[in-house]
Formats: structure tokens, C-alpha cells, sequence
């Protein structure tokens, strides 16, 4: 499938030492994977004020988040945003004992399900869900390549 049609943008702001290249694979890989060739979507990287802002007026929700999506095109149209909360992912990275860089692409394909339309329940139940299942096997693919997970 050629991906000429789609244009991934990743805007690292402030955290310029952040792995632009492998989050712009990570996104590219995940909407091929889901059968997208043609598209818009763009990824920044933002702080803790910036993405609490974003989590309070979009979702009421007073605290930093680790990644809030916004699909934007309309029905077939493929075109959205990704923030992702830098801050927030190096904090799950230690809590989860995993690299930054692991967790930023985690985060990246997470958001990438979002706008494409994927949901996932809330609570502990969250983990088990299909969209978590396929976000593990895309995060595989993405850090090892040689899986085909995400080709």
C-alpha cells in the first residue's frame, strides 16, 4: 500500500531532544496498519500547563494527561490531532520501569487508535480491552520492526 497520501507532522516544541523520527514512524505505522493510506494528522509535544488546559476544556478534566486526540475530518476523511504531555509520559515511563522513548511511542500510537475512532473503557478493565491489544502488538512492531506487527 503506498502512504504518499498521508502526511504525519510531529511538532516536539520546546522538547527538541524528543525522538521526532521514531513518533512519526510510530503514527505512520499505525494508520497504514489500520488500512489508511491517505491523510492529515499531527503530533506535538506539550508541558504540564499546556495539556492540562487542553484535558479541562475539552474533557473537564482539571489535571495534566499523557495524550488527548481530536479527530477532525468528516466521514472517510482521515485528519486529526495528537498532544501528547511530555512531563506526564517521563512519569510513566519511571512508574512503568520502561524508557522514555518507549512510552512516547505508546503514546503516540494510542492517540493515532483515537483518531481513528478506537475507545477504550476506563478503569481496571482498561488494559484487557481491543484497543490496548492493538496498541501493544503496533508498539512492537515500531521498536522491533523485524515482528511485522505493524507492516
Amino acid at each position: 500500500m503506498t502512504t504518499s497520501g498521508l502526511h504525519i507532522h510531529v511538532n516536539l516544541g520546546a522538547f527538541t531532544d524528543a525522538p521526532a523520527a521514531l513518533l512519526e514512524r510510530a503514527v505512520r505505522e499505525t494508520l497504514v496498519a489500520e488500512g489508511r493510506s491517505a491523510g492529515e494528522v499531527s503530533l506535538t509535544l506539550l508541558g504540564d500547563d499546556a495539556v492540562r488546559e487542553l484535558n479541562k476544556g475539552y474533557l473537564g478534566k482539571d489535571t495534566p494527561t499523557d495524550v488527548i486526540s481530536f479527530s477532525l475530518g468528516d466521514g472517510d476523511e482521515l485528519l486529526g490531532d495528537i498532544y501528547v504531555g511530555l512531563p506526564q509520559a517521563r512519569r510513566q515511563a519511571e512508574e512503568f520501569g520502561v524508557a522514555l522513548d518507549e512510552e512516547l511511542v505508546r503514546l503516540a500510537i494510542h492517540g493515532s487508535l483515537h483518531v481513528l475512532g478506537y475507545d477504550h473503557p476506563e478503569g481496571p478493565e482498561r488494559d484487557d480491552c481491543p484497543m490496548y491489544t492493538l496498541q501493544e502488538a503496533y508498539l512492537k512492531g515500531v521498536l522491533d520492526p523485524g515482528t511485522g506487527c505493524a507492516e
